[in-house]
């Protein structure tokens, strides 16, 4: 499966978390486009179901971003496939979704999400910064509109939104100096199966929290439990993230950020329009507080 030729000319980039939803799209997009996509999943059936789609050029690679062993084994057997030319671009993609009232996550579920989104990111960076040095590549985040609007019953997920935030404007600097170029993609709504999984998460919901909790946020669980019943009418498709992910990495002159989707660029604007007190009044009208 992690076989390859090594020091071909093709451009190379590794996606993490590639098996479904953004990280899918990305990768065969990018692959009918002739980039070599080396394609970060955590099962094996998952990497052969991605190279029955593609085109050809998908590379998948054994990668759970919350494993160090994981981590390094991949760096190393990505340097090899691609040799002295480098890697030309790493996308840090990987992430998952915890919802719910703060008051009663449980600490253990908090962590996880932190360990995935935030820390996988830093340390996936770090193990590929040589190669992607090498190669004077650019380095994507997938962060969210929950980065800079985060919405209620999502603050650990916008938690970890608003630190790659602040972890890409930081490090684009940082890298300057080698022309190493970062971009944050912060999409809002998208059709992706993670829809399934909140669906999945509502439904689980009373059997996870508590009686207490279900009685003091019995509203606004109401009306997460109907938001999630179907994508909204805004939703954009994937493909939209994947032609963002295209600019970031092939534009000679790449943006910073890529607002994706209509709620996105909507909520950039009004988060500067809106004073704090104006945004809680919307969300608690939206959410039945």
């Amino acid at each position: 499966m992690n076989s390859a030729k090594p020091n071909t000319p093709l451009r190379s980039v590794l996606i993490t978390g590639a098996s479904t939803g953004i990280g899918e799209a990305c990768t065969l997009h990018l692959a009918a486009r002739g980039w070599r996509v080396l394609a970060g999943v955590r099962r094996d059936a998952d990497g052969r179901a991605l190279v029955s789609k593609a085109s050809g050029n998908v590379l998948p690679i054994l990668l759970d971003v919350t494993e160090q062993a994981d981590i390094d084994a991949a760096a190393a057997h990505i340097g090899e496939v691609v040799g002295d030319a480098g890697l030309h671009g790493l996308f840090n993609n990987a992430g998952i979704g915890v919802g719910g009232p703060l008051e009663f996550l449980p600490v253990g579920m908090i962590l996880q999400q932190f360990q995935v989104n935030v820390f996988g990111a830093i340390a996936v960076t770090q193990a590929f910064l040589p190669l992607v040095r090498r190669a004077r590549g650019r380095i994507l985040f997938t962060s969210s509109n929950s980065g800079f609007w985060c919405e209620p019953f999502l603050s650990v997920y916008g938690g970890t939104k608003h630190a790659l935030e602040a972890i890409g404007d930081s490090l684009r600097v940082e890298l300057r100096p080698w022309g190493i170029h970062v971009a944050l993609i912060e999409p809002g709504t998208i059709k992706t199966p993670i829809w399934d999984k909140a669906r999945q998460s509502a439904a689980n919901a009373p059997g996870l929290l508590p009686e207490e909790a279900l009685k003091l946020y019995a509203a606004p669980l109401e009306a997460l439990r109907r938001m999630v019943q179907k994508p909204p009418a805004i939703a954009a498709s994937p493909r939209r993230v994947a032609l963002a992910a295209q600019h970031a990495l092939e534009s000679r002159r790449p943006k910073t950020r890529y607002r994706v989707g209509i709620d996105s660029r909507l909520q950039f604007y009004l988060r500067h329009l809106m004073t704090d007190r104006m945004r809680d009044r919307l969300a608690m009208m939206i959410m039945g507080l």
